[in-house]
């Protein structure tokens, strides 16, 4: 068995000759926190609530995945206007009881779901 105790971070590429632009987005744009640091293979970390999102410039980078990370936020309506204000498209997918979701990409296609929980209507599909 493994006992896991949560999520540390995930790993998301962008292309050769990309990061100054990454990390201008990801600071500038999502506003999230820089973690300094001489990381690993040339990777930029970031934090978003308790995890973190690294950087890293890869070859073979594959812009049209659906592999994604999901955050919780707290208020994805806000969320959206806020996107929409920036012009970055938002998607959708299946619906999910008690989950009002959305999806969209950053610049180099990585994709990222955000996630307000319904708490009673999750609880309810759970019991």
């Amino acid at each position: 068995m493994i006992d896991f105790k949560r999520l540390d971070h995930i790993l998301i590429s962008v292309p050769p000759g990309s990061k100054e632009a990454a990390r201008k987005f990801y600071t500038e744009v999502l506003r999230l926190k820089e973690i300094p640091g001489d990381h690993p293979r040339g990777a930029v970390w970031f934090e978003i609530a308790d995890v973190q999102l690294h950087i890293r410039e890869e070859e073979g980078h594959n812009p049209r995945s659906d592999r994604h990370p999901a955050f919780e936020v707290k208020d994805i309506q806000e969320a959206k206007n806020y996107l929409e204000k920036l012009h970055i498209p938002i998607s959708y997918s299946s619906e999910i009881t008690g989950r009002d979701r959305c999806f969209f990409r950053d610049p180099w296609g990585n994709r990222f779901e955000l996630i307000e929980f319904d708490k009673e209507n999750v609880l309810a599909t759970v019991k």
